[in-house]
């Protein structure tokens, strides 16, 4: 786990949880832009991920070590005695979704951006192995295609990460499976998720997960306010795409904005 102060006098504390088979590095312009407009950022890599995958090779934790990892992240951003927003990307804000219906921590606003809800790319492999999950199929190892080209339209975000050595997509059928269960369950289930303030934003030619799911989860949840958007264009890594600046400002408009009305000079 990592932390990063802002410039000046703190506004609030920003929990990032990144997706899946990534790590919290991908996320250092986001990073700096929320630290220099006067947000404190905590972040880490969930278990397995990251310097771990390069030694473990394949993701087969239980998902209750990334529940236990980012409730830690949660409680160390409550020690500021700040206003806790959480941000959280692809299996990241499923995540984030399940730790404000979970936890009892304060959080003033979540920030979704391509929740996995409903997986719209994976090979046909996995939907087989899916079918009859054993404990000797379980361990089968599977590798879940989703490249650089995939998650956004930038050159740039693909030169520097299609060789990124902390990126892992192997997973065994195991933990695929519990996963498309935890989504599942996360997506059917309604009243557990706080009413607090959400922004969710997916990318209109998201090319991982059905973006149909992440809106009807969102109205189910009868919220006094959320904020949705659908980028034009833009693929599953929003704040890897060209539009990013625009997609920050939303961001930052969002938390702003909130802490306004909760009574916070900002």
């Amino acid at each position: 786990m990592w932390k990063w102060e802002a410039e000046g006098q703190p506004k609030a504390v920003v929990v990032i949880i990144h997706s899946a088979y990534e790590h919290h590095r991908r996320y250092a312009w986001l990073i700096e832009k929320l630290r220099v407009a006067g947000f404190h950022v905590i972040a880490g890599d969930l278990p397995g991920h990251g310097a771990e995958s390069k030694t473990k090779k394949i993701h087969d934790e239980d998902l209750k070590d990334y529940e236990k990892f980012i409730k830690l992240m949660i409680y160390e951003a409550t020690q500021y005695n700040l206003p806790t927003f959480i941000l959280g990307h692809g299996m990241g804000a499923t995540f984030a979704m399940h730790a404000v219906g979970k936890f009892k921590y304060e959080i003033a606003g979540a920030i979704m951006t391509s929740p996995w809800l409903h997986l719209q790319h994976q090979q046909s492999k996995m939907a087989t192995a899916l079918k009859g999950v054993s404990k000797i199929a379980g361990g089968i190892k599977m590798r879940h295609e989703i490249d650089a080209r995939l998650l956004s339209r930038s050159y740039e975000f693909y030169m520097e990460e299609k060789d990124d050595p902390y990126y892992n997509p192997s997973v065994t059928v195991r933990w695929y499976h519990e996963l498309q269960q935890f989504m599942k369950a996360i997506y059917q289930v309604e009243d557990r998720f706080k009413d607090i303030p959400v922004l969710m934003m997916n990318g209109k030619s998201d090319k991982i997960t059905d973006v149909a799911y992440n809106r009807k989860w969102l109205e189910k949840q009868k919220l006094s306010e959320y904020h949705y958007k659908e980028w034009d264009q833009c693929y599953h890594d929003l704040f890897q795409e060209p539009e990013r600046e625009l997609i920050y400002q939303y961001v930052e408009d969002f938390i702003l904005n909130r802490l306004r009305t909760i009574g916070y000079i900002v």
